[in-house]
């Protein structure tokens, strides 16, 4: 199902040959991992750091893809993400992924980030400059 949704971030990618699974499409797994790559260029593109020096992070409680029309060899992917309402630690993400020249809507997905301190453990409030981004969209 399409919905509505201010894009905060595009990449495309390359399907590459070892995506694909035995029955000559790209495999369930895949997917999560190229909605992964458009969470962590966007976070990127709004400065908030993914490496392991720092005093907050942010990872994903739960993630779910809707798998709608297999994706075969060779294609570019095109991966769009927006993001919903922010809670007090946690961000929702939305991801369509597309194939390059197709309107087709190959797969959706839904990642929940939520903030924490690494020296703690503990939950941590959303950083002021990711909620302010979150709610212009």
């Amino acid at each position: 199902m399409e919905h509505a949704h201010k894009w905060v971030h595009t990449t495309r990618m390359p399907v590459r040959w070892g995506d694909m699974d035995a029955l000559g499409h790209v495999n369930n797994t895949v997917y999560f991992r190229y909605m992964e790559q458009a969470r962590i260029e966007w976070l990127e593109a709004v400065h908030h750091g993914v490496g392991r020096a720092q005093d907050e992070a942010a990872v994903i409680i739960n993630a779910s893809c809707t798998f709608l029309v297999p994706i075969a060899y060779p294609a570019t992917v095109e991966i769009r993400m927006s993001v919903g309402k922010p809670g007090r630690t946690s961000l929702p993400t939305h991801y369509e992924i597309r194939c390059m020249g197709d309107d087709t809507l190959y797969a959706e997905g839904v990642a929940k980030l939520v903030w924490f301190t690494p020296s703690s453990g503990k939950s941590a409030p959303l950083p002021d400059r990711i909620r302010a981004l979150a709610e212009r969209h």
